[in-house]
Order: structure tokens, then sequence, then C-alpha cells
């Protein structure tokens, strides 16, 4: 959930999760995104870099500052900028986590995943 308490989007969600062990640039954020979903979740870089950008106004994730430094030395290093999760970040992706789980559980429940719906 982000910091206003609404869902994340998968596109969200799955950014996080692939920041959730390390800092990642953009080429491998989209790599991993696709990679942790199974191929459900594919992010082109305009849909992956107005997601970071968002998630940064919303505190969710933040540029490295060592990445910050080195594009001030080289202009083409802004091309290569890497981000981390914060622990807003951190917390958002927690939420989420137990709010998708608790959504399973129903679907469990309730027999929505049977042998003849399952992929």
């Amino acid at each position: 959930m982000t910091t206003q308490g609404q869902p994340l989007t998968a596109a969200v969600f799955a950014v996080l999760l692939a920041l959730h062990n390390g800092e990642r640039h953009g080429y491998a954020l989209m790599a991993d995104v696709e990679e942790l979903t199974g191929g459900t979740v594919k992010l082109g870089p305009a849909t992956l870099y107005r997601s970071l950008q968002r998630m940064r106004v919303d505190g969710l994730v933040e540029e490295s500052a060592a990445e910050q430094e080195g594009a001030r030395a080289d202009r083409r290093a802004e091309r290569r900028r890497s981000y981390r999760i914060t622990e807003a970040g951190r917390a958002a992706t927690v939420a989420e986590a137990r709010r998708l789980a608790k959504m399973l559980d129903a679907a469990t429940r309730l027999g929505v995943l049977t042998d003849s719906t399952k992929d």
C-alpha cells in the first residue's frame, strides 16, 4: 500500500520487490521485474521511469547517492541512474504483500483456484 493507504499497482509492487535486496539501474529493473513476475509484468522504459518518478515523489524509492555524484561528473551517467528502496518503500511492500495474501486466501477459501482454473 502507498503512503496514502491505497493498493499499489502491479508495476510499482514489482519494482519494489525487485529493489528489495539492493540497488538496481533501470535496465536491470526491467529485466528483474519480468523475471520475478514470470513475465506477467513487463515494463517498457517509459512506464518504468514514470513509475520511478511517482515512487520518488511518494518517498518509496530514492536515487543512489553514488550515482548522483557520477551524474554530475559525467552527463552520460544520467542514463545509468540507480535506485534503492526507502524505509517507506519497504513498509509499503510489506503492507501490499499482506493485502495480496489476504485476497489470495479468500480466493482459495472460495474455491476460485480449483484444478480446472489453475494455469
